[in-house]
């Protein structure tokens, strides 16, 4: 099966990598050539421009792109790429947008005839490197089936949501949840060091009690608590501060079309924008405990 891959930044390229090792044909371009020779080198056919997955009648096109104005350029545009490809290549977009944006490309894909699947990933960048993402997706019965083995090369948990828009709709629910919690176990565990509390032991308190979750228990914000996580190297990597902005935006305006309100969640994405104001963007989300705690 030859896919082409759009989009080979920290997900996608891992992601690609990982359809290469499960023995498919990829194709793939990126406007950075540092990520297109890199996939290069692991086998991967290089394109000059989306278009000519096109000319090279792919049976899958799989995007992976920043925000939902990239993905309707390239879909959707004066020269866009549903304009090109044959009806029978399955489209995957797994970029993170809005579920209204991914609906209205759908239904254009589907008035052109083109089969096409929302399906944004959690897991994060180690996710993707592992193999080990959960993909969320939504879209019509056959066509989930048809993507299930591509995706699998990729992850671990397949989950068919329903209609397309409510692989996005899941999505944005959980990142919305994601973030909230982990200002919950910023404020929880900076107010009990202030208590007086060692650090680790709140934290395996925490986590053998009701208040455990992930933020917690897997990605806890404060340093020394655990190894290889992003508070114990200066919160580098892991899942930007920016990018969780971004999500939470895409919840609170998903929210406001469907009149729902998301208290909370207007809530962190407040703080969370105060905080990438004061330059904190490209640190991973759970530095948000520097609003509370000082080292």
């Amino acid at each position: 099966m030859h896919i082409g891959f759009l989009g080979l930044g920290n997900m996608g390229g891992p992601m690609a990598g990982n359809l290469i090792k499960a023995g498919f044909t990829l194709s793939v371009f990126d406007l950075s050539k540092d990520a297109v020779n890199k996939l290069v080198e692991q086998g991967a056919t290089a394109v000059t421009s989306p278009n000519q997955f096109a000319q090279q009648q792919v049976d899958v096109v799989i995007s992976m792109l920043p925000a939902a104005p990239h993905v309707k350029g390239v879909f959707l545009g004066e020269d866009g790429l549903l304009k090109h490809l044959q009806k029978s290549t399955l489209i995957i977009d797994c970029s993170t947008i809005d579920p209204h944006s991914a609906r209205e490309v759908n239904k254009v894909a589907t008035e052109l005839g083109h089969k096409m699947l929302d399906a944004p990933v959690s897991g994060g960048t180690m996710g993707a490197q592992a193999g080990t993402l959960t993909f969320m997706v939504g879209g019509t019965d056959a066509d989930f089936t048809s993507a299930k083995s591509i995706l699998a090369a990729m992850g671990k948990n397949i989950v068919h949501c329903g209609a397309c828009g409510n692989g996005q709709a899941a999505k944005v629910a959980n990142n919305m949840l994601l973030g909230i919690s982990m200002i919950g176990v910023a404020e929880a565990m900076a107010l009990g060091v202030s208590l007086g509390m060692d650090a680790k032991v709140l934290a395996g308190i925490i986590n053998t009690s009701s208040g455990r979750c992930w933020s917690s228990e897997i990605n806890n914000p404060f340093p020394g608590v655990l190894e290889n996580v992003p508070a114990s190297r200066g919160y580098t990597g892991g899942f930007g501060t920016d990018l969780m902005l971004k999500d939470l935006g895409l919840a609170t305006e998903a929210a406001k079309l469907c009149k729902q309100p998301v208290i909370m969640g207007g809530m962190a994405q407040q703080l969370y924008q105060a905080f990438s104001l004061q330059g904190n963007g490209q640190l991973d989300f759970s530095a948000i405990i520097k609003l509370y705690h000082k080292e």
